[in-house]
């Protein structure tokens, strides 16, 4: 039983020094990449809207969105998910939808009828 429980203890602490270790990581990401600083406030939230709520984004943001570039929308994605005030939210979902929001936004910006 005691060896049970120190399996147990061990589990426990590896999940956590891994999951500090991916904040970590996402966080070096963003602050390399200025992440936080490439997109204006109503961007950000049209695009926060589109990703973990039900929402639409402009033309406007979604050329924002894709110029911040795939590293920073996925760590940004990533380290919201880290958010203890999102633990309710399937991460599989939430990343599908940023999978599928992003080749929406490329499709939009290299569509011929924005370029015209």
């Amino acid at each position: 039983m005691a060896i049970l429980n120190v399996y147990s203890a061990l589990v426990v602490l590896f999940l956590t020094c891994w999951a500090a270790m991916a904040t970590k990581e996402n966080d070096h990401i963003i602050k390399k990449n200025n992440c936080e600083t490439k997109m204006g406030l109503p961007c950000v939230l049209e695009s926060f809207t589109s990703i973990f709520e039900t929402g639409t984004i402009s033309n406007k943001c979604c050329g924002e969105l894709v110029s911040l570039g795939k590293v920073c929308h996925s760590g940004l994605v990533k380290r919201t998910l880290e958010n203890p005030l999102f633990k309710n939210l399937s991460p599989a979902t939430i990343i599908a939808k940023r999978i599928q929001t992003w080749n929406n936004f490329l499709a939009l910006i290299n569509s011929p009828s924005l370029s015209a």
